[in-house]
């Protein structure tokens, strides 16, 4: 599997969202610099463990679906 690539938009949101969470739950402020750094930590080693379950997910939800369809042939 490749890196995760967030839009910038999305990346924006995501060190915004970083850099509240350390403010509101560890009384810490964090640049954009150090927000971003964690972000990258965050989608290099954890990001990955995240994918690979949501697409077994998906798997398990379109194999639920395909019996289903089977289920209604006569």
């Amino acid at each position: 599997m490749s890196n995760i690539e967030l839009s910038a938009e999305n990346k924006k949101t995501a060190i915004m969202e970083i850099k509240q969470f350390f403010e509101q739950e560890r009384d810490e402020v964090l640049g954009d610099l150090a927000s971003d750094i964690i972000l990258d930590f965050i989608l290099e080693k954890i990001g990955p463990h995240i994918y690979n379950q949501a697409v077994a997910d998906t798997q398990m939800y379109m194999s639920e679906k395909v019996e289903d369809l089977y289920a209604l042939m006569k």
